[in-house]
């Protein structure tokens, strides 16, 4: 072999490795957002789904084949250990028709000397419910900020959706937790 074709060889094995090193570090940036993409879809890890208006109005009209079946939902609520807040929901528990809209409400008290900003993060247990559970409006799509002192009502507008009941994991499910925890927003630091 001549010296001209080893290093050929050689040339092109480095472009191969630099080709797939960069194919790593874009995967790595982009498996974030997939995973996110792939929770959202598919509910994996108790994700709930985020619905319309619309789609609320027709799993209302899909409530009517649902024959009038209930769910109890539970409510649960906490804070990461830097945020001084007190936060509850406003009742523990609620049995609600499936494919009808309901509201909770989640309270929430700045119990600190100054404002802080918090972002809510979420999920539904057992998690075959998360593809299920739909939020209309919720608190946990944008950040909350409460001033010193202040004491805030928090609403959360959701529907279970029928189609829990066509699915074979679904069935013996007699409760779903919606549970809550507030974080400091990533720009308010620790």
């Amino acid at each position: 072999m001549t010296t001209a074709t080893l290093e050929q060889k050689n040339l092109r094995t480095g472009i191969y490795a630099l080709i797939g090193a960069l194919a790593m570090l874009g995967m790595g940036y982009a498996a974030v957002p997939l995973y996110d993409l792939f929770c959202r879809v598919t509910g994996f890890g108790g994700t709930t789904q985020r619905a319309s208006e619309s789609d609320a109005a027709i799993a209302e009209r899909l409530a009517q084949s649902a024959g009038g079946k209930t769910i109890s939902v539970r409510f649960d609520a906490s804070t990461a250990r830097d945020v001084p807040w007190t936060f509850r929901p406003s009742q523990p528990t609620d049995t609600v028709q499936i494919g009808v809209r309901d509201m909770a409400t989640y309270v929430a008290r700045n119990n600190s000397s100054i404002p802080i900003t918090g972002t809510a993060t979420f999920n539904v247990e057992p998690e075959q419910a998360g593809k299920y559970f739909n939020k209309i409006q919720c608190f946990c799509f944008t950040e909350q900020t409460l001033q010193p002192g202040e004491e805030v009502h928090m609403p959360v507008l959701y529907y279970v959706d029928p189609a829990a009941l066509e699915d074979e994991n679904m069935q013996g499910v007699e409760q779903i937790t919606l549970s809550y925890t507030f974080h400091k927003a990533k720009d308010q630091g620790s």
